[in-house]
């Protein structure tokens, strides 16, 4: 692995995360109904964790001697409760197996530091992405 193609991907997974809680707080403000103090706290409760993997990857894209990015990537357009949850499971999908191949590509480069903590990032994903198929599980059409 060419260490300005990981910096790339990094780059690419950062503006993930920048539109992660973008998102996040954007479907917060979104959304409507009866559910809606549930929905506005579980989506503000995701925001943290995603300014943190904002940040480790920020740092380590600079530790490798790149400049991180600053353009997120864009934000799935949605309207109503179950399309915002529908598309905070695609991101959450994408994330994990975007963090699954950078382990991978860590591991080749030979950083199992950053390899460890993609893992790591895989398994806050995958927590978030099992939340919200609970919460779609009997959603109304």
């Amino acid at each position: 692995m060419d260490k300005q193609k990981l910096i790339d991907n990094l780059n690419e997974d950062l503006a993930n995360e920048l539109s992660a809680i973008i998102q996040y707080l954007t479907y917060a403000a979104k959304a409507n109904g009866p559910y809606r103090p549930q929905l506005k706290d579980f989506y503000m409760a995701e925001v943290p964790d995603e300014q943190l993997h904002a940040e480790y990857l920020s740092n380590k894209i600079v530790a490798l001697g790149g400049e991180p990015t600053t353009t997120p990537a864009p934000v799935k357009e949605a309207s109503t409760n179950r399309e915002m949850l529908q598309a905070v499971l695609e991101a959450e999908r994408k994330a994990m197996a975007g963090y699954t191949e950078r382990a991978k590509q860590a591991d080749e480069f030979g950083d199992k530091g950053l390899a460890v903590q993609l893992e790591d990032m895989v398994r806050d994903e995958s927590g978030h992405a099992e939340e919200t198929e609970r919460i779609l599980q009997d959603w109304p059409l």
